[in-house]
């Protein structure tokens, strides 16, 4: 299911961080959470990548 979600700030491919329930947007910098197996696709919910 993966390969079907993008960043919703730069539309660009996510990778799945398993150890902190993520999914990662490198290109905006961005750790989306996965809540009870669901991904908080909001920027607002988002970490900061340094």
């Amino acid at each position: 299911m993966l390969e079907f979600l993008v960043c919703p700030e730069t539309h660009a491919v996510l990778s799945y961080d398993a150890d902190r329930q993520e999914l990662v947007s490198k290109a905006a910098h961005l750790a989306y959470p996965i809540r009870g197996g669901i991904p908080i696709m909001l920027a607002g919910e988002a970490r900061q990548l340094d």
